[in-house]
């Protein structure tokens, strides 16, 4: 069994080094398949990427699976979306996902997906994620708090309602890219959202009641500097899919979209 993770960066020296040990440490009966894909970054993210790929050719880290390939580029792409496309295409994998430069998995995590996904008819999985500063610090724990009880009883139309998934935790088999194809090049803050709709549309996924990565939330973030322009877009994309079948989603997503935007802004103005 092969797991491709894919990690989009652009100058991300000060995470990448944290988010690259937390995917080539995961250990156990698999063969990993890691791509960088970097946007000609301007910072020294590069040499940090490179040194990495020599030490890992040369034997110089441990490996604690079966095998790993490890595989860079810098070019530059469509954004997001089509950097993780590009690999999507080539990549050889039964199982994959994508990881922000930003982002870090726990120890365990591959292990946990590898027995669980694996062993399961479901075609993706997802689980619970923490939420850490710059320092790797957990912050934010009442938002943690509220996904969990969210997870509690998922379904779709509670997803058309809110989007309750860390996009950090989600895996999916080849076998559903099949249908579901690639990520939609035109949604730049809500990739994630538009493709874990369009996957559960066709399939049901496996909840895992664990721990599986840390969300980084700074200042200078993606979701921290753009959260309202984000979740305007999600309240967007639920409106296209809920369409007149789930209507009660879409009101309950109008609604959740104020109570979020309000919320972020008072966390924000206090940073907490």
């Amino acid at each position: 069994m092969k797991i491709s993770i894919i990690t989009p960066s652009f100058n991300q020296a000060e995470f990448i080094e944290r988010t690259i040990r937390s995917v080539i440490t995961q250990s156990w009966d698999f063969d990993l398949e890691y791509i960088i894909m970097d946007w000609l970054s301007t910072d020294w993210s590069v040499d940090i990427i490179s040194d990495y790929k020599s030490a890992i050719d040369n034997g110089d880290i441990e490996i604690r699976c079966k095998s790993i390939d490890f595989i860079w580029k810098s070019e530059k792409d469509s954004w997001q979306s089509d950097a993780i496309n590009k690999w999507l295409e080539i990549s050889t994998w039964d199982i994959v996902t994508y990881l922000n430069s930003d982002d870090t998995y726990e120890q365990w995590t591959l292990d946990i997906v590898s027995k669980t996904l694996w062993a399961s008819d479901n075609k993706w999985c997802y689980g619970k994620c923490r939420i850490i500063d710059r320092y790797d610090r957990e912050i934010r724990k009442m938002i943690t708090s509220y996904k969990n009880l969210l997870w509690s009883k998922y379904s779709y139309p509670k997803l058309l309602s809110e989007n309750f998934i860390c996009q950090m935790t989600v895996f999916w088999k080849r076998e559903a890219m099949s249908e579901v194809w690639l990520f939609d090049i035109n949604e730049h803050l809500c990739m994630d959202y538009e493709y874990w709709l369009r996957l559960w549309k066709r399939y049901d996924p496996v909840f895992i009641d664990r721990y599986l990565s840390n969300f980084r939330f700074y200042q200078t973030s993606k979701s921290w500097s753009r959260f309202a322009m984000q979740f305007k877009d999600e309240l967007r994309l639920a409106e296209k899919y809920a369409m007149w079948k789930y209507r009660i989603s879409l009101i309950l997503h109008k609604f959740n979209y104020y109570k979020i935007v309000l919320s972020y802004k008072i966390l924000t103005f206090f940073w907490i």
